[in-house]
Order: C-alpha cells, then sequence, then structure tokens
C-alpha cells in the first residue's frame, strides 16, 4: 500500500475548476485597487466631499489591503485556507454591498478599509493554490492564468469604472462585485480543500502579535506615505515625514524581529534564496515601471492630445488583447525554454515600448499611439509569466504560501512607489522645461518676433496671440516631461537585465526541490 505524500494534496478535483474558483475573485479584487480611480469626482459631489477628503477612498483600501497580504499566509496557516479564503470571498462581497449603499464619506472610507482586509488575502491565497494544483512542470502555465488576472485588472479596472460611473452612478462599481463574490463562495465551499500539510498545522501557530503590529504600522504608514506624498509636497509636510520615519522604524524593527521568531507572521529566511531574492528585486522594479507607465499614458491622451474616455480606452485595448494571448503561450513556452532567457527577452521589449512611447509629440495619430502599447503587451507576458516561476523555482511546496504572499507585497509595491514616483518626476520635469523654454520667449527672439508678426492678424490683438503661444508652450514642455519619464522607466527596465546573472537556471520537471 502507496503511503501518501503530504506535500501533495488529492487530485480529486479538476485543476481548472480549482483555478476559475480562485481566480475569479482574485480578478475582481484586482479591479477594485484602480476602479474608484475614475469616479472620484462623482463620489466628491454625491458625497458633498472635499478634493482632499475623497482621495481617501483609495488610500484607504490600498492600506488595508497593504496590511493583509503579507500576512495572508500566517492567516491560512492559523485558520486553515479553506476557512480563510471563504472569510476573504464573502468578507470583500459584503463590503463591497456597504461600499455602495454608503450614505456619507466617513462610512464608505470605512467599509472599503473592510474591503481591503477581506481582499488582501486572495492574491496570495489565489498564487499559492495555483502552484500546488498544477505539477511543477506546468508552473508556467500557472502563472500565465494568474498573470492574466494581475496584468488585466489594473488596466480594466478605469475602463470598467468609467462606464458605469457614465452609464449607471458610481455605487455600481462595487455593486458589480457582488453575483461574482456569491458564486466564489459557493465554489470555494465546494471545489477547494486544504492540502495535508496545512490540516496539521491549522489553529497550532502561536499568534505573532508584536510582528502584527510592527507590519501593520509600517506598511500602512508606507502606502500613506506614497498615496498621498505628492499631494502634501513629500517631506516638506510634517504629516509625511512622521509617516515616513514611524514606517522605517517599524520595518526594520519586523525585520530584526521576525528573523528572530520560530512561527513569525512573515518567514523573511525564504529570502536565502538568492533566486527569489533576485526575482523580487526584478519583480518590484518591473512593476515600478510597468505601472507609472499604465499612469503615464492615458494622462498624455486625455491631458495633451484631447482623447475621450472611450478613445483612451481603445488605445489601451489592444496592448491587453494581446497580454491575454501571449501569456498562456509563454507559459507554455517555459516548459521547454529557460526562463531566464524568456525574461531577458520580456525586459528588452518592455524598454523598447517605452522607449516607444518617449517619441511621442503633441501630433501624435491613433496609430502611432497604439503601436507602443501592442509592444508593451506582448512583452508584458514575456516579463510576468517567468519572473513568477523563476522567482518560486526552488521554493518547498509547503512555503509556497508565505513565498506567495511576499511577491504579491513587492508587486503591489512596487507599482505603488511607481505611480508615486512618475507623478513626482513628470510634476519636476515639467517645471524644468516650462522654465528652459519660457526663457526664449522675449522680444529679442527673432524666431518668436516673426511668428507673432505672421499670426497676428488671426487674432484679435497681440495679447491674445502671445497668449495661445504661452499656452503651447505648457503643452510643448508637458510633452517633454512625459518623455523623460518615459525614457527614465525604459532604463529601469534594461537595467534589471544583469541581474540575471546571479539567478539559478529554474527547474524544468521534476519534483519541486526542497531545501
Amino acid at each position: 500500500m502507496t503511503t501518501p505524500n503530504p506535500l501533495h494534496p488529492p487530485k480529486s478535483v479538476n485543476k481548472w475548476l480549482i483555478t476559475t474558483t480562485v481566480m475569479v475573485p482574485m480578478f475582481i479584487e484586482i479591479l477594485d485597487t484602480s476602479v474608484a480611480n475614475v469616479a472620484l469626482e462623482h463620489i466628491k459631489g454625491s458625497l458633498s466631499a472635499g478634493t482632499d477628503e475623497v482621495t481617501w477612498v483609495l488610500t484607504s483600501y490600498l492600506v488595508s489591503n497593504a496590511v493583509i497580504i503579507p500576512m495572508a499566509a500566517w492567516l491560512a496557516r492559523f485558520f486553515g485556507r479553506r476557512n480563510y479564503l471563504i472569510f476573504s470571498v464573502v468578507a470583500f462581497t459584503i463590503s463591497s454591498l456597504l461600499c455602495g449603499m454608503a450614505p456619507n464619506l466617513p462610512a464608505l472610507i470605512f467599509f472599503r478599509v473592510l474591503q481591503g482586509i477581506g481582499g488582501g488575502g486572495l492574491q496570495p491565497l489565489a498564487l499559492a493554490i495555483l502552484l500546488e494544483t498544477f505539477p511543477h512542470e506546468k508552473h508556467g502555465q500557472a502563472m500565465a492564468v494568474f498573470g492574466m488576472g494581475a496584468i488585466m485588472g489594473p488596466i480594466l479596472g478605469p475602463l470598467l469604472g468609467g462606464y458605469l460611473t457614465d452609464t449607471l452612478n458610481w455605487r455600481w462599481i462595487f455593486y458589480i462585485n457582488l453575483p461574482f463574490g456569491v458564486i466564489a463562495s459557493f465554489m470555494t465551499l465546494a471545489f477547494i480543500h486544504d492540502p495535508p500539510y496545512l490540516k496539521l498545522k491549522a489553529g497550532k501557530t502561536g499568534v505573532d502579535w508584536l510582528g502584527i503590529s510592527l507590519l501593520t504600522i509600517g506598511l500602512g504608514c508606507l502606502q500613506v506615505v506614497l498615496d498621498k506624498g505628492e499631494r502634501e509636497d513629500w517631506f516638506n509636510s510634517d504629516f509625511i515625514v512622521r509617516l515616513a520615519i514611524i514606517s522605517a522604524v517599524s520595518l526594520a524593527l519586523l525585520i530584526w524581529v521576525e528573523l528572530r521568531r520560530k512561527n513569525p507572521v512573515v518567514d523573511l529566511r525564504v529570502f536565502k534564496d538568492r533566486t527569489f531574492t533576485a526575482g523580487n528585486m526584478v519583480m518590484f522594479l518591473g512593476f515600478f515601471a510597468f505601472f507609472g507607465s499604465i499612469v503615464l499614458l492615458p494622462m498624455v491622451l486625455q491631458m495633451l492630445l484631447g482623447y475621450t474616455a472611450f478613445l483612451t480606452g481603445l488605445v489601451l485595448g489592444p496592448g491587453g488583447m494581446v497580454t491575454l494571448v501571449v501569456m498562456p503561450l509563454v507559459g507554455v513556452l517555459l516548459r521547454w525554454g529557460d526562463a531566464r532567457i524568456i525574461l531577458g527577452i520580456g525586459l528588452a521589449g518592455n524598454a523598447l515600448a517605452l522607449w516607444l512611447m518617449a517619441q511621442f509629440n503633441l501630433y501624435l495619430d491613433f496609430p502611432g499611439a497604439v503601436w507602443p502599447r501592442i509592444v508593451q503587451g506582448m512583452f508584458i507576458g514575456f516579463f510576468f509569466v517567468p519572473v513568477m516561476t523563476m522567482s518560486m523555482s526552488y521554493v518547498p511546496k509547503e512555503k509556497m504560501g508565505n513565498a506567495s504572499s511576499i511577491i504579491n507585497l513587492m508587486r503591489n509595491l512596487g507599482g505603488s512607489f511607481g505611480v508615486a514616483f512618475v507623478t513626482t518626476m513628470l510634476s519636476q520635469r515639467t517645471q524644468f522645461h516650462h522654465q528652459h523654454l519660457s526663457s526664449h520667449l522675449t522680444p529679442y527672439n527673432s524666431v518668436l518676433q516673426f511668428y507673432v508678426d505672421k499670426f497676428t492678424p488671426m487674432f484679435q490683438n497681440q495679447d491674445q496671440m502671445l497668449g495661445a503661444i504661452y499656452d503651447q508652450m505648457q503643452r510643448q514642455a508637458a510633452m517633454l516631461a512625459f518623455n523623460d519619464v518615459f525614457i527614465l522607466q525604459a532604463v529601469i527596465f534594461a537595467s534589471l537585465i544583469p541581474l540575471l546573472l546571479i539567478v539559478k537556471k529554474p527547474v524544468k520537471g521534476g519534483p519541486m526541490a526542497v531545501h
């Protein structure tokens, strides 16, 4: 009689049923990180809130989400993965309903915190379950499925949010979660089971209260700093300075404490694996650059080129469709190819896409805007799938939950840092180019005087003509700033390629390496 392997759960449920069960709520949760962005003005008017106040609708969700993600593996061990997954889906669904019904802004912010708490565990749980459901030689396929949700969520979120807000009202950006949450709850009850090694640990791990406290304070303050920093003028604000100090001290103490705990809330010992460490660095910096471009591209199209939200969606859409096609193909390719080479292609391709975006100008036509997005959509699949597969290649199965929590946290933090970085750099570079260009707008500039004389008859007076020139100068300064930031992001992607030299060759097929 064969003794069952405690590291492998019984294969009694079809893997695609399990995949659908975990991906549906995860995708909706990722959508909610960005779906409310375009509805803020409507929420502000409906609930009589100020501009600074209403942004807490976004910040509150991101803070609670960021705190829960790294704790998800510990919570799954403590309560049982199936129980925790059911709780997360139900909590996320009920809080979505409450967000839609919120009578005022404080209530909406409170319910968004609850929504972030419920949704925070869905990403790492989905990843851990997928990696255990698919055999090791098909982990590339599992990463492709996960990647489609992780990449498409931030792209489709603003488009869906804008459509629902315009056609119905802002409350429907939360109500739309309800049917998916109900379906996912019943599917979780039917198809998700704890693996044997987790059943042995459930309820038997101690509670690391100090680690939980430091993690909550450190990541909570960090997320507020990233989300509010640009609006508060960064370190010129006492509020931001205090939060940054509290975050730095808390996270430093967290590392010191967790490395000495037998049952830490976040097991940082997984970073002893240099492949996992390098993969997390690539993931953080890659999403730092990728998320920045996802924010910048719609801004270029709408602020400088006058695109409507619908036309902006038409520019972004083809790239998203290409991503959906490419990711499964990359997952198959990883079964035979070296993940490091495929990742190198992805990094170089993303650098190329951002370089193409850096060539934009104020006369950009529609095909010229779509083409770089298609290139990016293709190569983001060559980036995300292999970096996830490579990072987890040498992680033992019983540590998958902890590792998936960490890498999802790094992905989210990379995006948050990236958005904060590009908005700050865009502001600074716009000021720089504005000063440089305006220095040439003098009566002694013969070229300027020629155009003033030539075109003044087309306006009512010379002041109107000079005003038009000044407006054009401002648009040119903004476009040059966008070009600068796109180039910086391209450099970030290109600079990650040498990191692949320190990565061990990922295992293809056979048992998972355990150490």
